[in-house]
């Protein structure tokens, strides 16, 4: 079965866009309504803008949902997924791709989530940092041990876990965590504690803009980041997709649960390559590529 797979933020990169745009009408069209949308011309950012640009949480989501999306969309009869998922902001472009939302739905909550996840980061400095080379239990019980905020928020693949929380706590589950043994524990270069409880302003946020938007049904199953596992049903959908905003996106799980379901071609749709390089290390027997428009 084809499974398609979106990025999440991370995966910018300056010029991200340019091609579809260049290329077909369909992109531009639908690149000049999202500027028209967001109230700035996000195209310019994205063909012309700095790495720092890019960064700002307000820009880095739109930019890659609209990259993703359009690609799907420019690709025309080539797309046909059996099944789809997308690592956090990506699970927003996979419910366009399988027609749970429209496009311009899926833009303004995309927005409305980075504006309201700034919001959140701006009340308490937080951060994550990157665990590779221990087992997920041994970083889940150092988590639990520290006295601040410090949760589990991506398992990306065996061996690679990132946490979430206040920057003392994240600090001192770093230094425990070296001691446990491992490889790294990078603090990494983002604006705050992203799926985490220090999320909560945001999730409220955008609970209330989900439940306002029409979230019709599914032409495939989506494998959502909070329950790993194929969901069908729009109310399910919406409630899985307000959690993942203090929950963790457990993409491992995913992975594993579309190949036990018939996974066996994952497409990445969407700037860079980062969930290709995480597949390889999750099940090296499924293959992993990029969307082609050759």
């Amino acid at each position: 079965m084809k499974a398609y797979i979106f990025p999440g933020q991370g995966a910018q990169f300056t010029g991200m866009g340019l091609d579809l745009y260049e290329n077909s009408s369909l992109a531009q069209e639908l690149f000049e309504k999202a500027n028209t949308i967001l109230g700035f011309p996000i195209t310019d950012i994205m063909f012309e803008g700095t790495p720092e640009q890019l960064k700002e949480t307000k820009v880095t989501q739109p930019a890659i949902f609209l990259h993703s999306v359009i690609l799907a969309k420019v690709l025309g009869d080539k797309f046909k997924p059996e099944m789809v998922a997308g690592h956090s902001l990506g699970e927003f472009s996979a419910l366009v791709a399988n027609g749970v939302l429209n496009f311009e739905d899926g833009l303004r909550l995309v927005s409305k989530r980075a504006l309201a996840m700034q919001k959140a980061c701006e009340v308490q400095e937080s951060t994550m940092a990157a665990v590779l080379g221990l087992e997920d239990k041994i970083v889940e019980e150092v988590c639990k041990e520290i006295q601040g905020v410090v949760v589990p928020a991506n398992y990306n693949c065996p061996g690679q876990l990132v946490i979430s929380g206040d920057v003392p706590s994240i600090n001192a589950a770093c230094a425990i965590l070296k001691e446990q043994g491992a490889r790294r524990a990078l603090v990494l270069p983002v604006g705050g504690a992203f799926h985490s409880s220090l999320m909560e302003p945001a999730r409220e946020e955008l609970a209330a803009a989900i439940k306002e938007t029409t979230f019709s049904n599914p032409t495939c199953p989506i494998y959502q980041n909070v329950v790993a596992k194929a969901v069908t049903n729009p109310d399910e959908i919406k409630q899985n997709l307000i959690a993942q905003l203090t929950a963790p996106v457990r993409w491992t799980q995913c992975i594993q649960a579309m190949i036990a379901d018939g996974g066996t071609e994952f497409i990445e749709v969407g700037p860079g390559k980062v969930l290709q390089g995480l597949m390889r290390k999750i099940d090296r027997n499924v293959t992993a590529s990029g969307a082609n428009l050759a």
